[in-house]
């Protein structure tokens, strides 16, 4: 599908999953808006990047997605708004009874809140431009979960579920609304924990990758960040107009389980 004349804005994108969806995006014909917390010459190199590879405007804006102000200016910096991603998200890992509640508000708001935010931003373009699409991208953990993550399943949880609301309020309308729900990516930060692990286990990179990492993930490999820029552009697409309000999930076989 082509999404020339679109803008799609990414949030959590200058690596990593949301990176490679906003390239995938600009290589469908979409102008793209990359975003993160930092404002330095290498994110804006990253939209320099993009543009010369697709011929497409690409252009990178600082927003902190855990200050809800900076969440609504983003949208509003952009000027347009098509299509949304909403990727930005950070871990912790620590029993419940010792999650540090810093890092459990810090969670909530980057994973969740922020969808909140940019997606009350967002809808008002999307009426006026008549049309529009909100990718959310949750994870398994929105539909299942695992211990010692309280603050990313509840978050992830909360983004599906919120991902169900804004596709009821906008049914009638040329609005949809979808979360992508990922397994193990192969991303730069996936990549740098092998070597450690394998330190840890006392294993081979390919045993760690099989029996660690991917425990849970029948497939036995990754997903690929091309993967879910293909999935996007898919729920972009006018196969999928009557897609709303539903998950579709990149996880190798892990919520068939």
């Amino acid at each position: 599908m082509s999404l020339k004349g679109k803008t799609a804005v990414i949030t959590g994108s200058n690596s990593g999953i949301g990176l490679g969806i906003a390239r995938e995006l600009a290589r469908a014909g979409a102008d793209v808006v990359l975003n993160s917390f930092t404002d330095t010459e290498a994110d804006h190199a990253l939209a320099a990047a993009i543009s010369k590879e697709t011929g497409t405007t690409a252009r990178y804006i600082k927003a902190d997605m855990s200050k809800g102000t900076e969440c609504r200016d983003l949208i509003a910096q952009a000027g347009r708004c098509d299509i949304l991603v909403n990727n930005a998200g950070i871990q912790f890992v620590a029993p419940i009874d010792e999650f540090p509640v810093d890092k459990w508000d810090a969670i909530i708001a980057i994973n969740m809140t922020s969808v909140f935010h940019t997606t009350a931003a967002a809808l008002p373009m999307m009426r006026a431009a008549g049309w529009g699409r909100v990718v959310n991208i949750a994870s398994a953990h929105g539909l299942t979960a695992s211990p010692f993550k309280a603050a990313y399943i509840a978050a992830k949880h909360g983004v599906v579920g919120m991902s169900k609301t804004v596709a009821l309020e906008t049914a009638e309308e040329p609005i949809t609304c979808n979360a992508i729900c990922p397994g193990y990516v192969l991303t730069p930060l996936v990549e740098e924990q092998i070597p450690n692990t394998m330190k840890e286990y006392g294993m081979e990179r390919e045993e760690v990758i099989r029996n660690v990492l991917l425990a849970r993930q029948p497939s036995k490999e990754f997903a690929t960040t091309e993967q879910l820029g293909g999935t996007t552009i898919f729920l972009c697409s006018d196969a999928a107009a009557q897609i709303t309000g539903t998950t579709i999930s990149v996880d190798g076989g892990w919520t068939a389980l």
